[in-house]
């Protein structure tokens, strides 16, 4: 199936630094230097919640790097920990497409919002289920976040992970109550973007689930129809496959 967007996740979804634009404090914070940190933030001249030119703190940029040091001290602090950057994206939702999970949990721990979201309307959960980080997602989770949330393409943490076809962060939603009816801004339901895909064991894992069989896209089509498709093209693309390789003989 094809994907409708993308997420750049792990630790190379980091920010493009240019010293030249950073601030001391921003500098210091992107690359960890504590005392560096502490020293600036005595001194009072810099606000520990200035912005940059594309409205970074130094704690976005110290949870996008993966420095739990930097964080915890600007925490210790007070610093305001769910200013958004230029793409809408919290310290936290950065910590967490970064796969810094140290420092999401500084930022849970001290309360940050869990439930804000980017400009695609990801909440950090989603980043999670794209990065199939399970132990981020389950902290996330016992901080309230919201395992319903809908991106702007209708797709829940459950449907991301099923687009990623990752079998075991899908276990995971479902076994902590994710919807398995929840559909996209097309209607397409988990079950029926499972059965898009090649075939693959997270459409058994859907039907040992309350599903509704009955439920119908914005074209009227069910699960079923999806899978007759399915079945066809892929009958079709190795018939293809077999015709090119007794050309090739």
């Amino acid at each position: 199936m094809k994907k409708i967007f993308s997420f750049a996740s792990g630790r190379n979804a980091g920010y493009l630094i240019r010293d030249k634009d950073l601030g001391k404090l921003h500098k210091a914070a992107s690359i960890g230097d504590v005392a560096k940190v502490q020293h600036l933030l005595l001194l009072r001249k810099q606000d520990m919640n200035d912005l940059d030119k594309v409205k970074r703190t130094p704690l976005h940029l110290a949870c996008a790097n993966g420095y739990p040091d930097v964080v915890s001290l600007l925490v210790e602090r007070k610093c305001k920990l769910n200013l958004c950057d230029n793409d809408s994206r919290t310290p936290l939702i950065k910590a967490v497409e970064c796969q810094q999970e140290e420092c999401a949990t500084i930022l849970l721990e001290h309360g940050a919002d869990a439930n804000l979201v980017d400009a695609n309307n990801n909440t950090a959960l989603h980043y999670a289920a794209s990065g199939l980080n399970k132990d981020i997602a389950a902290k996330l989770l016992k901080h309230k976040t919201n395992i319903e949330a809908k991106n702007k393409e209708g797709y829940t943490p459950l449907l991301l992970a099923i687009t990623e076809n990752n079998h075991d962060m899908v276990d995971f939603f479902l076994k902590n109550g994710a919807n398995v009816n929840a559909s996209d801004k097309s209607k397409r339901t988990a079950l029926m973007i499972a059965v898009s895909s090649e075939p693959t064991g997270i459409v058994s894992l859907l039907l040992r689930y309350d599903v509704d069989l009955s439920c119908q896209d914005i074209y009227g089509c069910t699960a079923e129809e999806y899978a007759i498709k399915t079945l066809k093209w892929s009958h079709k693309k190795l018939t293809l496959y077999n015709e090119k390789e007794e050309k090739e003989k």
